[in-house]
């Protein structure tokens, strides 16, 4: 199965993700948006798959999101994408693609509803407990 992750190396759940894809026996294309960046096709089509708007995407803790003013509710789907282009640490992470589903693998264990392999039993999370489904 041909899986993309959208990946930040510097995030815990999205580095524990990409551990459960392949220790699940994927070897997914791992994309760096934070090098890459995003387009606003890219962008709008992928929170279409998984179901999510830019407010539901934006990344809130440790980015700059609220010195930017976009915390507002008020502040427009396209702003938040322009926002989103500019700077693509705003996007929460990781969002994974398969022929399963797209989804923003938040929590880490979200990934396993995209995964037709199992994971080995006592992967944890990355905080260290134990997946329960």
């Amino acid at each position: 199965m041909n899986i993309v992750i959208h990946h930040n190396p510097d995030c815990g759940t999205s580095r524990n993700v990409l551990a459960m894809i392949r220790a699940a026996g994927y070897e997914p294309t791992v994309i760096e948006y934070l090098k890459t960046g995003w387009t606003r096709p890219q962008l709008q089509a992928l929170f279409a798959a998984a179901d999510l708007t830019p407010r539901s995407a934006l990344r809130t803790s440790k980015s700059p999101a609220e010195e930017l003013g976009l915390t507002d509710p008020s502040v427009p789907d396209e702003a938040l994408l322009d926002a989103m282009i500019t700077h693509p640490i705003l996007v929460n992470r990781p969002i994974v693609a398969c022929k399963n589903g797209t989804r923003l693998c938040r929590p880490s264990e979200a990934v396993l509803d995209l995964l037709d392999n199992p994971l080995p039993e006592g992967f944890t999370k990355e905080d260290g407990s134990p997946i329960t489904r």
